[in-house]
C-alpha cells in the first residue's frame, strides 16, 4: 500500500509477523500488505506508549520527518511545482487563515457531536457519577493492612474469650493430676472395676422414653443397675475377693515394704519417703496374688470360692492375664518415674 510507512514496507513478512506477535496483534491469515496496514494503524494509535521504544525509532522518526498532510499542503503553497516559484505573502496568509478556519470548524463540529452523545446517554452519565462516589482504597497495600488489622483484632478477641473461660487453667490442672504414678495406677484399678460391674451388678429395665415425631427418633428403653443385688452375696462375694487380692493386701504390703525412702541427711535423723505406698511393691504383690488365685486356682484352705474366681475371670478384660498386664504397666511407669528422679 502506498500509504504505509517505508519502515514497515522494507520489513519481511516473517519480521512483521514476529513484531505483531510481540505487540499482541492477531496476524493469522493476513497478507503482507494487510499486516503492514495493521501495524501502521496500531503504532499510530499507540504512539505515546511505543514512541520512546528504540525498536520503533525508525518508524516514528520517519513519520515526524514526513509531516502531516496539512503541513504538506501548507508547504506546497510556498513552493511551486519545480520548487522555484513562490506565492505572495497575502496568498500565504489567506491560505493559513483558511486552514485555521477549517480546523476551528472541525473542532466545533466534534465538540457538538460529543455533547449531543453525552446528552443522549444519561445512563453513561449516571454510571460515571456513581463510579466517582464509590470510595476506593488508594493501593493494595492499604487493603492488606486493613485485613491484617481486622484479623489481629478477631484473634485477640478469641484469645480473651478463651482466657475468660479458664480452659487453659483447667487443662494444666488436669495434665498435672494425670501425670503421676498414682494417677496411672488409679486408672488401671478403675478400668478393672468398669469391666467387673456388669457381672456383679447387671442392668435391669427401668422405663422407656416414648418416640418423638420430629426428628422421627425413639423409643429409647432405659436400663439401670440392679441395686437390690447390693443386699446379696452374689455382689459382695466376687467384689470382696477382687478387692482383697488386687487392692487391699497389695496396698498393705506397699506401705510397710516401701523402697522409695530417701537417704538420711546429716542434720536430720528422720527418714523421708517419696511415696506413702510404694507403687513398685504394690504391683509386684498384686501380680503374685492374681497369678496364684486367678491363674492357679489356689483356695488358701477353702477361703477362696472358685465360683467367684470364675466370675471375675469372665468379667475382667482378658481374664487374669489382663490384670497381670495392668501390673506390668504400673511397674514400668514406676521405674520410669524413679529413673527421672
Amino acid at each position: 500500500m502506498s500509504g504505509v510507512s517505508s519502515f514497515l514496507a522494507r520489513q519481511k513478512k516473517a519480521d512483521l509477523s514476529s513484531l505483531a506477535g510481540e505487540l499482541g496483534l492477531s496476524h493469522d491469515g493476513l497478507k503482507k500488505a494487510e499486516l503492514e496496514a495493521e501495524l501502521e494503524n496500531y503504532l499510530i494509535s499507540n504512539s505515546s506508549t511505543h514512541g520512546d521504544d528504540p525498536k520503533f525509532a525508525g518508524f516514528y522518526s520517519k513519520r515526524r520527518s514526513e509531516g502531516s498532510p496539512v503541513k504538506k499542503e501548507a508547504l506546497s503553497l510556498f513552493n511551486g511545482v519545480d520548487g522555484t516559484a513562490k506565492p505572495s505573502r497575502r496568498r500565504v496568509t489567506r491560505a493559513a487563515e483558511e486552514i485555521a478556519a477549517t480546523n476551528d470548524s472541525e473542532m466545533e463540529q466534534a465538540t457538538t457531536r460529543a455533547r449531543s452523545a453525552l446528552v443522549r446517554t444519561p445512563a453513561h452519565r449516571t454510571f460515571s457519577n456513581l463510579a466517582q462516589n464509590v470510595p476506593l482504597p488508594p493501593s493494595p497495600a492499604v487493603v492488606a493492612d486493613i485485613v491484617e488489622r481486622r484479623t489481629a483484632a478477631i484473634r485477640s478477641q478469641i484469645a480473651e474469650k478463651y482466657e475468660d473461660l479458664g480452659i487453659t487453667e483447667y487443662k494444666e490442672t488436669t495434665r498435672e493430676v494425670f501425670s503421676s504414678v498414682i494417677s496411672v495406677q488409679a486408672l488401671i484399678v478403675l478400668f478393672e472395676l468398669y469391666n467387673l460391674r456388669p457381672e456383679v451388678l447387671p442392668n435391669r429395665y427401668a422405663l422407656t422414653i416414648p418416640a418423638i415425631q420430629f426428628p422421627n427418633a425413639g423409643p429409647w428403653p432405659i436400663s439401670i443397675p440392679d441395686l437390690f443385688l447390693l443386699l446379696t452375696t452374689e455382689f459382695w462375694g466376687p467384689v470382696t475377693l477382687w478387692a482383697v487380692t488386687t487392692f487391699i493386701i497389695p496396698l498393705f504390703a506397699s506401705y510397710f515394704i516401701n523402697l522409695s525412702s530417701k537417704p538420711r541427711s546429716r542434720s536430720s535423723h528422720a527418714t523421708h519417703f517419696n511415696y506413702t505406698y510404694d507403687p513398685l511393691v504394690f504391683n509386684i504383690v498384686k501380680a503374685l496374688l492374681v497369678f496364684v488365685v486367678f491363674g492357679q486356682d489356689v483356695t488358701f484352705g477353702g477361703l477362696v470360692d472358685l465360683e467367684y474366681v470364675a466370675r471375675i475371670n469372665s468379667a475382667v478384660y482378658g481374664g487374669y492375664k489382663g490384670v497381670l498386664t495392668g501390673t506390668a504397666i504400673g511397674v514400668l511407669v514406676t521405674l520410669y518415674d524413679a529413673i527421672k528422679k
